[in-house]
């Protein structure tokens, strides 16, 4: 089956975007003091900065399950498709909570584990594995009706029970769960996720349409439509409502600030329709840009890694360069192991060293990339 380039360039995008958030997390100078996103408080600079982001994570797991897709289309063998699944949906939990919790938190207690999307990736092909037998667009009205209609359960408690308050919180809602000498951290509960990559895996059907372009076109369409009708509602969809701020431009901010812990329908919808209309528009497109970009979309999991450790040792180096020692570092719950005080650096100083970031790993993933390409005797490639 032929490699459907733009799906490639998406993910790339959506992957070099995520960094500008990781970078802000570790070195803006206000980080920890307020949220980008609270509109008594932030900049039309700092939200943007963090509201492209969303593009990311939805995009991400849904292109996940449109590869897993097209894995599946090829080795047309349950089996085999089933135990790949299973073996990296366990590969990518065990990433999580080692290598990636330990890039993020430096915390060699291990004080925090944060459940984030490469879990939360990871626990939808486990379950994707056992549903290989339903048609893929069985699953991928499955995948709808959980975006549809998972809003509609927040909000209902199930009284003072932790075991099962845990598990709600696991399966359907986020938070944190104190246990034995540690923080577990739900940013990504597995059931909102798991519609998305259901949806994904299904729309991968869609892609082998001959007339894809415009049919891309008519969904992204739809989606923004059904997005800005059910928004303006604020009837359901997401669960904080817009409202009438300081002016105009507030108040847009106010109507696209969705809500991504745990997925809204409206963030859903707003994030895909965007990608989708990325994926419409680069159908079939070749340029320079597009090319380079590529080579980050077709080595995600390298590149994730790889960038988180890289953010790490900028943020210590750039510490060290405005005088901070590593007693001035703080680990622990909820810390960055960023000195306390203003240490970091501006918004536009973010961006260049952003851009700096992703040109220096662009020569690693391109090498990564070719050597997975011309080795695909070795199995274990295909799990990083």
């Amino acid at each position: 089956m032929k490699r459907i380039q733009t799906i490639d360039f998406v993910r790339g995008l959506v992957m070099l975007i995520m960094a500008i958030d990781h970078i802000r997390d570790l070195m803006y100078i206000s980080t920890g003091l307020q949220d980008p996103t609270d509109l008594t408080k932030t900049t039309v600079g700092l939200f943007f900065t963090r509201w492209i982001t969303h593009l990311c994570a939805a995009t991400f797991v849904f292109l996940s399950g449109s590869s897993a897709y097209f894995s599946f289309q090829k080795q047309q063998n349950i089996a085999e498709s089933r135990r790949f699944l299973l073996t990296r949906g366990l590969w990518l939990i065990f990433l999580e909570f080692t290598v990636i919790t330990f890039a993020i938190w430096s915390d060699i207690q291990f004080r925090t584990f944060l459940f984030q999307v490469i879990a939360a990736i990871g626990f939808s092909f486990i379950i994707l594995s056992f549903l290989l037998k339903l048609k893929p667009k069985t699953l991928g009205i499955i995948g709808l009706i959980i975006i549809f209609g998972h809003n509609a359960l927040q909000g209902i408690s199930l009284g003072q029970n932790p075991a099962l308050n845990f598990i709600a919180s696991l399966l359907f809602g986020g938070g944190a769960a104190q246990l034995p000498n540690t923080m577990l951290v739900i940013g990504y509960p597995i059931i909102p996720w798991l519609g998305i990559m259901l949806a994904g895996f299904g729309f991968g059907q869609f892609l082998e349409q001959p007339d894809r372009q415009k049919r891309l076109w008519q969904l992204s369409a739809g989606m923004i439509t059904l997005f800005i009708v059910l928004r303006f509602s604020n009837i359901y969809g997401d669960p904080v409502k817009w409202s009438v701020q300081k002016d105009a431009l507030f108040t847009f901010l106010s109507f696209i600030n969705v809500t991504k812990y745990p997925p809204s329908l409206l963030y859903v919808l707003i994030t895909l329709g965007i990608s989708i209309s990325i994926l419409a528009l680069t159908e079939g497109m070749k340029n320079k840009f597009i090319d380079i970009v590529k080579v980050y979309g077709k080595v995600p999991l390298f590149y994730y890694l790889i960038h988180w450790y890289s953010i790490r040792f900028l943020t210590i180096g750039l510490m060290f360069l405005q005088g901070y020692s590593w007693k001035d570092f703080v680990f622990g719950t909820f810390e960055f192991g960023k000195p306390k005080g203003l240490s970091g650096v501006e918004l536009p100083m973010i961006y260049a060293i952003w851009f700096g970031l992703i040109v220096a790993l662009y020569p690693l993933c391109k090498w990564y990339g070719a050597y997975k390409l011309a080795h695909p005797e070795k199995k274990w490639l295909r799990y990083l």
